[in-house]
């Protein structure tokens, strides 16, 4: 029980990630990387911002959690983030070997487990839907104003 309430948690400071993200006009997803309980670092999509198709959430915290560890394995880590990570971010945290990931909404277009499951480390451990309609809602939301 503890864990779900952690992961609640952690998600809604991921969530909060995503609104920055929105407020900035860039699609609204956001993550956390947790480590020993604490937050080590905070990221949002910044593809607009930087005019990189690679300024994804999970790669800005990837690389964030990185320097803030000194090295580039985040075998203890845990990456939470409001939509289900690319191909791109799965094959760059299956490198970082994350420890656990949670991700609050599936990407039924883009999500890595559409092309396969297996694109994480082997150790890698997956929840998620954990506030997945919040996170969905803020996609919905966005969208709705780009069309």
């Amino acid at each position: 029980m503890p864990e779900i309430l952690d992961d609640v948690f952690f998600m809604k400071q991921a969530l909060a990630e995503a609104q920055t993200a929105c407020d900035e006009g860039e699609v609204p997803i956001g993550a956390v990387v947790v480590c020993n309980g604490r937050i080590i670092a905070r990221a949002h999509n910044l593809t607009e911002m930087l005019t990189d198709v690679t300024a994804h959430a999970e790669m800005q915290a990837i690389t964030a959690a990185a320097g803030v560890l000194g090295g580039k394995y985040l075998t203890d880590c845990t990456l939470y983030v409001t939509v289900e990570p690319c191909p791109m971010c799965a094959g760059a945290l299956a490198w970082a070997q994350i420890s656990r990931l949670v991700y609050a909404t599936d990407d039924e277009k883009r999500g890595f487990s559409r092309i396969s499951g297996s694109l994480l480390h082997p150790k890698t451990t997956v929840t998620k839907g954990v506030l997945a309609d919040e996170a969905a809602q803020l996609m919905k939301d966005f969208f709705k104003t780009k069309r």
